[in-house]
């Protein structure tokens, strides 16, 4: 069998992705958890927060919420359904640091939890933060 009809054979097997509707559950769901945050934002501006505490509490509930819906196998059921709605940098994250956790808690603290929550989000930490030094060094030149 050549790869071409290998491709023919296996694009027939698959069932046809519904992109317009994928699209519109990742708008929808996207577009409701940047709403959540703003919600959240107005709720700290209300209780006379202030800014710099507004920006920090607003990923922070963004990030537990995220984690608890991981915990208890809520963020999946939502990620079928909101496809790539869910990957909001920010509960996206969350999720890819606790489903390792939650996976691995069997080989204990250090080895299974500790260790493996960082599987996926490792190297976005790992050059996220490489990024980042090296813009502050180039920073740091143009601007001196």
């Amino acid at each position: 069998m050549t790869e071409k009809e290998y491709k023919k054979m296996a694009e027939k097997a698959s069932p046809p992705t519904a992109k317009i509707k994928n699209a519109a559950c990742a708008y929808i769901f996207g577009g409701g958890i940047c709403s959540i945050g703003e919600g959240f934002r107005l709720l700290y501006e209300r209780l006379g927060l202030s800014e710099d505490a507004v920006r920090l509490l607003v990923p922070v509930s963004l990030i537990i919420i995220a984690a608890v819906l991981t915990a208890m196998g809520l963020f999946d059921r939502i990620a079928r359904i909101a496809g790539a709605g869910t990957i909001v940098p920010i509960t996206g994250f969350a999720n890819a640091i606790v489903s390792p956790a939650m996976e691995f808690q069997s080989e204990g603290k250090i080895l299974g939890t500790g260790a493996q929550m960082f599987r996926i989000a490792g190297p976005v930490l790992v050059y996220g933060t490489a990024a980042a030094f090296i813009y502050g060094v180039i920073y740091f030149i143009v601007t001196k």
